[in-house]
């Protein structure tokens, strides 16, 4: 089991930046894959990108490559999500997401909402 706790959004205007951070409490937090997925107002839950124990990044979204950056500190049983140049579109409820060996998100935050303004 691992618990997940997002935290570090808020209102921000466009052009800024935020830095999310996802807490996990839990077992073997360095294993899982963790990934970051955002649900924006009136939209279907985006997948933003995940970073696996090795630590090699992957974004799913070509809007955020160059601007958000996926990190992890397994030492703090941290995930964290640099978010750089923010636009109004990357108005969203991010999510944090923990993936064990078969590769499902099993275990996921609350969410913390992010929002941009122009």
């Amino acid at each position: 089991q691992v618990q997940l706790v997002e935290s570090g959004g808020g209102l921000v205007q466009a052009g800024g930046s935020l830095r999310l951070s996802c807490a996990a409490s839990g077992r073997a937090f360095s294993m899982y894959t963790m990934g970051w997925f955002r649900q924006g107002p009136g939209k279907e839950r985006e997948f933003v990108g995940r970073i696996p124990w090795s630590g090699v990044r992957e974004y799913g979204l070509e809007s955020v490559k160059g601007r958000f950056t996926i990190s992890r500190d397994n030492a703090k049983n941290t995930l964290y999500l640099q978010m750089n140049s923010l636009k109004p579109g990357d108005t969203a409820v991010y999510y944090c997401a923990a993936s064990g060996a078969d590769s499902t998100y099993s275990y996921w935050g609350q969410g913390t909402r992010v929002t941009v303004s122009s």
